[in-house]
């Protein structure tokens, strides 16, 4: 495998910039080419094949997704997996074309969010007491089996806060009220476990994990909501949310993945989605009470998970290198810029980095980087649509740095 590339030497901003300009122009190309969709790492049980194989059997689903998510080679096709819409993924998409439009003005951008705004909306999970999102693949994992279009905390946290997002750029209620939706299934749908740390919520309906990036973006999401609604319960649920998982961070600053008895790693994007989500809250509600933790949060983050520009999976190993861990830490080093002033040069570095050593020449970026080899599968959530968000956000927020 060819060795990766440093970044070390771009001292030029306006030839990164324009660098970034580029990466984000050809990756729109391919991402529109194949209309938004694609396949993602935990769609395995999209083919009729693994489906019967697994005889309905969670473990063997596990051990199918799995080998399939860690294979070099792209056999999908000739398992029988299809292309999809992913509905995660239109909500990243969403958040990225609604900065685009906000930084050009080009009415074809918000033509594009449209198209997302009105998919998402048809393709809510049904018999729930609120909008809520899913995954279009059975996703069976070590705790629960989710079936295809079970709504996720984190998938209707997402799309609900970029409709936060859609309602404050255009004004349109009816935005608004999507988002505010969203917060029923949160509350009336998901398990609510409290105790005399505060309160968590569960990933699914169906289950009772304690994972605290689920927590914090439901926080962030409830929060966001209440700042325009007013409304007194949906801030209280945030502030409860947040003060279990603040009581449960690490003196170093860290967060484990959760609370059960095999989740106590610490990795990238998760510990972003934290941060993000922690920034988010004190931003929306007004409460600062938490913002030690974020700046020890955030320290961490930064002194543990980067090498050379590169982003490291684990805060304690370089590989694998992730597409997901390079969007998510140009994400989060944008919205804690007001933490560190060298925040935003980081989020240029590693944007950079993963435009030199991960994608592609035809536009798309390439899953994972490994010692020995790397998978270059195009998975549209995971890759694409967080390397679009990403690319989107950073050049919209160094257009307002240059603009004072």
């Amino acid at each position: 495998m060819k060795s990766l590339k440093s970044l070390n030497g771009f001292n030029d901003l306006n030839d990164l910039m324009d660098l970034i300009q580029r990466s984000l122009e050809r990756l729109e190309e391919w991402i529109e080419g194949n209309l938004w969709m694609g396949f993602d790492p935990h769609d395995a049980l999209n083919s009729p094949i693994l489906r019967h194989l697994s005889f309905g059997n969670r473990i063997l689903g596990i051990l199918f997704l799995q080998s399939l998510k860690r294979c070099p080679v792209n056999v999908r096709l000739l398992l029988g997996i299809k292309k999809g819409y992913n509905p995660k993924g239109m909500g990243l998409f969403l958040s990225g074309y609604l900065k685009k439009h906000q930084l050009t003005g080009d009415k074809s951008d918000m033509a594009k969010a449209e198209f997302f705004i009105k998919w998402i909306r048809e393709n809510s999970s049904k018999g729930y007491n609120g909008y809520c999102w899913g995954y279009n693949f059975d996703w069976p994992n070590r705790s629960f089996f989710a079936p295809a279009g079970t709504p996720t905390a984190v998938n209707t946290s997402f799309i609900g806060s970029a409709f936060v997002d859609a309602y404050e750029i255009t004004g349109r209620k009816e935005l608004l009220d999507v988002a505010r939706s969203a917060c029923d299934f949160l509350l009336e749908d998901l398990n609510i476990i409290s105790n005399d740390k505060g309160t968590y919520f569960s990933y699914t309906p169906l289950d009772k994990r304690c994972v605290h990036n689920v927590n914090a973006l439901v926080a962030a999401l409830l929060a966001k909501v209440h700042s325009h609604s007013g409304e007194a319960e949906l801030l209280g649920y945030a502030r409860e949310a947040m003060n279990f998982t603040i009581s449960c961070q690490h003196p170093d600053g860290s967060w484990p993945y959760g609370e059960g008895r095999t989740e106590h790693w610490i990795d990238n994007f998760h510990t972003g989605f934290v941060l993000e989500a922690l920034a988010d809250f004190i931003s929306y509600s007004g409460i600062n009470d938490f913002a030690r933790q974020l700046q020890i949060g955030y320290c961490f983050f930064r002194d543990n998970f980067f090498y050379d520009g590169a982003p490291k999976y684990y805060h304690d190993r370089l590989y694998p290198i992730d597409i997901h861990s390079v969007a998510q830490a140009v994400l989060t080093f944008l919205k804690l810029r007001k933490l560190d002033p060298q925040a935003l040069s980081m989020a240029h570095k590693i944007a950079a980095w993963g435009i030199g050593n991960m994608q592609d020449a035809t536009g798309y970026f390439h899953y994972q980087i490994h010692r020995f080899y790397r998978i270059k599968i195009p998975y549209i959530r995971w890759g694409q649509a967080w390397m679009y968000k990403a690319l989107a956000n950073l050049i919209m927020e160094e257009s307002n740095e240059r603009l004072g």
